[in-house]
């Protein structure tokens, strides 16, 4: 129990990491309309998580086979979840909007405290408020923030969309015995949906060379793989340290567009990492103590 507990929350991990690069994709995306980004991003990523389990193409369509309830559950927070960000960015300034949609790590973390059998360490909520800090830090940049009443619509949008993927990301232990391949079902049904939003109130652009490739490696790693090993990591790893250390996305997206070229460097990027690495540290040690009592 414990090694599959260790195995699933490294699972949790990667999936962080291939989310680390959704940013630096975007930008290569972004004269592409979000729904058409999404519609061939998650079927593609379906698609692909489909084709990869093994087995006869009958058995693949079995593992698809699931209760209802879970079916319901993942396919209202992929769909729920992206939709509602891209509305948040269109009625809110994009600093409010990642401010607010980056609280879903702590609410994961302070939801989890409510399962049955998952015991909240002091050390685990602290570790992932330094994350939360280093990530404020990071976006703020010294700034004044500016809360417009106007914009309530985007902040409503980008909470709901944290209160969705938190929610979804806790209450899926409950279906810790749907195998994580049936995530395929729920990824291609939002990819159906959201060509249906595009067609609606979005026009087709026609992806170049460079935009097809990028919408390919989406596909695979950060909707197709990521989506599939965090399901395997709510179900049976460790939450409280998965919503610590989902912190380490927004700072990693920050530092490989900074490789790349597309942001420049600032101070608050290093605090960032300071306080992430500090709270991971305070977190991992929390996790540990509480697996060997």
């Amino acid at each position: 129990m414990r090694d599959l507990r260790r195995s699933a929350t490294w699972s949790g991990i990667f999936a962080i990491l291939l989310w680390s690069s959704l940013a630096l994709m975007a930008v290569f995306t972004a004269s592409l309309p979000p729904f058409e980004v999404l519609a061939i991003s998650f079927a593609i990523g379906g698609l692909a998580s489909l084709l990869a389990s093994p087995g006869s193409p009958r058995a693949r369509l079995d593992r698809l086979l699931q209760p209802w309830p879970a079916f319901v559950l993942a396919l209202a927070a992929l769909f729920g979840y992206h939709a509602l960000y891209f509305i948040a960015f269109r009625h809110a300034p994009a600093i409010e909007v990642n401010l607010i949609n980056y609280l879903w790590p702590l609410l994961i973390v302070v939801f989890a405290a409510f399962l049955p059998g998952v015991r909240l360490k002091p050390g685990q909520l602290i570790g992932t408020v330094l994350g939360l800090g280093g990530v404020i830090i990071m976006l703020v940049q010294g700034r004044a923030l500016a809360i417009d009443p106007a914009h309530l619509p985007g902040y409503a949008a980008a909470f709901a969309a944290a209160l969705i993927w938190s929610g979804y990301s806790v209450l899926n232990r409950r279906h810790a015995g749907v195998p994580s391949a049936a995530i395929a079902g729920p990824c291609l049904l939002v990819a159906l949906l959201a060509g249906v939003v595009h067609l609606l109130i979005e026009q087709t652009v026609v992806p170049d060379r460079a935009q097809t490739i990028v919408l390919v490696l989406m596909g695979l790693g950060p909707v197709g793989v990521a989506f599939r090993l965090w399901d395997r990591g709510t179900k049976h790893g460790d939450l409280a340290l998965l919503g610590t250390l989902s912190y380490a996305a927004p700072l990693l997206s920050s530092l490989l567009l900074l490789g790349s070229g597309r942001v420049a460097a600032h101070w608050s990027q290093a605090v960032a990492l300071g306080l992430l690495l500090l709270g991971a540290w305070i977190s991992v040690r929390a996790s540990r103590a509480d697996a060997a009592t």
